[in-house]
């Protein structure tokens, strides 16, 4: 096939092309050079799809079986790249997000969870990320004269990560000591790393799928304390977890998700987070390798390069983790309450 990838140099867009590689596909990608390095074998146009004229440079003269839109975020600049990519290519694969669904994470999510209310023609100060994501969808629906495939994923994890999640908790890991593991170790969550959303993703795009797919790992696939403890066991560090309650958590002013990447308060405002149904996507073929696989595979990406230089090419690692300082000044805090 031809493929059309918007964007595809960085962590989900960077796994859809070296599939579609692996695969024999001609490849395409439209970005602008800046977040990462195009994967050798592509075809690779630069270009701003925020300009209406970069886009119109992309569509003249060529044709595609399919695009691929990796990085889409506000419903206006999809809208627009939909409109000028029809009669282009037969299927639009949009990546959205479960964070779409307007219920979640509050209650359990499927594919009939209502979407946020927003326009497919919104900019991008009408919404935040989880309500742009719901336009983009309506944008690509309604824009596009063809197949309309959306791919909403749950929490990715992976090799060449670039938010941080996984790699903070590596690296902090890595350096052993009393570390601070946040909640109940029994948490059962749902990962899915973003290698097999991309092979799911592919097969759809091949069928020339016109549907909505949740795609994550299925309940319970693992808890917070196997998978920190895999953290410990490939990175060969003697780190001693140190489990410390929500509630003491909460009342410490720690960040749910940044300063503890992965972790949410047991409320109810989070009742649903890992509660999301991949079922119509596992009946359709979605499969995910373990969570121990994605960890082993993350941490020796991350061996095999400088971490500083990591750091600089992914400025997102840096709001991930608690500050050494805190977390010595809340296990000191948390010890007093024993």
């Amino acid at each position: 096939m031809r493929i059309l990838v918007i964007g595809g140099s960085v962590f989900l867009g960077r796994a859809i092309v070296e599939e579609a590689l692996r695969r024999g596909h001609d490849v395409t990608t439209f970005n602008r050079g800046r977040s990462g390095e195009d994967r050798p074998g592509v075809t690779a146009v630069r270009g701003d799809r925020e300009v209406p004229d970069d886009l119109r440079v992309l569509a003249a003269g060529r044709e595609w079986d399919a695009v691929v839109d990796v990085c889409g975020y506000t419903p206006k600049v999809v809208a627009e790249s939909a409109r000028a990519l029809s009669g282009h290519a037969g299927t639009y694969t949009f990546i959205s997000t479960v964070s779409a669904i307007s219920s979640y994470p509050a209650q359990p999510a499927d594919e009939s969870s209502p979407l946020w209310e927003c326009s497919p023609d919104a900019g991008p100060q009408d919404g935040d990320y989880g309500v742009l994501k719901a336009g983009c969808e309506r944008a690509v629906e309604r824009y596009f004269e063809g197949a309309a495939l959306i791919i909403a994923p749950g929490l990715i994890l992976g090799p060449w990560e670039n938010v941080g999640r996984l790699p903070s908790w590596l690296l902090r890991i890595a350096r052993g000591g009393r570390v601070l593991a946040p909640g109940d170790p029994e948490t059962r969550m749902q990962l899915i790393d973003a290698r097999d959303i991309a092979v799911f993703t592919l097969d759809q795009t091949e069928k020339g799928v016109s549907d909505r797919f949740i795609t994550t790992g299925p309940p319970g696939n693992t808890t917070f304390g196997r998978w920190l403890a895999e953290c410990a066991e490939v990175t060969g560090s003697d780190a001693e977890l140190v489990w410390v309650d929500d509630r003491f958590l909460a009342g410490q002013d720690v960040q749910p998700w940044v300063e503890m990447p992965l972790w949410l308060p047991a409320e109810p405002d989070a009742a649903g987070v890992w509660k999301i149904s991949a079922g119509k996507a596992e009946a359709a073929g979605l499969r995910c390798r373990p969570v121990a696989e994605t960890v082993r595979d993350t941490w020796d990406w991350i061996k095999g390069h400088d971490e500083a230089a990591l750091r600089a090419r992914y400025p997102r690692w840096s709001s991930h983790g608690l500050a050494p300082d805190k977390e010595a000044a809340l296990l000191t805090a948390w010890a007093a309450t024993r």
